[in-house]
């Protein structure tokens, strides 16, 4: 799965550091500035919706996601973590199927 990949990938940069890699560098910054650009890229999913551009939302949403994969484990988390939330919140039909 995708997810698994890039999750390595994340993990294998803050490891063993890239010169010239942009998670190495968003990493050094330190977790404000992952939290700007989460930001950043959920205001470009704004306006790529209110654009009605599907491709431009499809590709901020992978920047969104992309980001916030990089957040995670500063906070001792991986996808499979959201995932069971997801999972939790199915079961409780009604709840977020508006």
């Amino acid at each position: 799965m995708i997810l698994d990949d890039l999750c390595s990938v994340i993990r294998d940069r803050k490891l063993n550091p890239r010169e010239g890699s942009y998670v190495v560098s968003l990493l050094a910054k330190g977790r404000d500035e992952i939290l700007k650009k989460i930001g950043e890229e959920a205001i470009e999913v704004i306006v790529a919706s209110k654009d009605e551009d599907r491709e431009q939302v499809v590709r901020e949403l992978a920047d969104l996601w992309f980001h916030c994969m990089i957040l995670m484990p500063e906070h001792g988390l991986s996808h499979e973590d959201i995932f069971r939330e997801l999972e939790k919140r199915v079961g409780k039909q009604g709840k977020h199927d508006d």
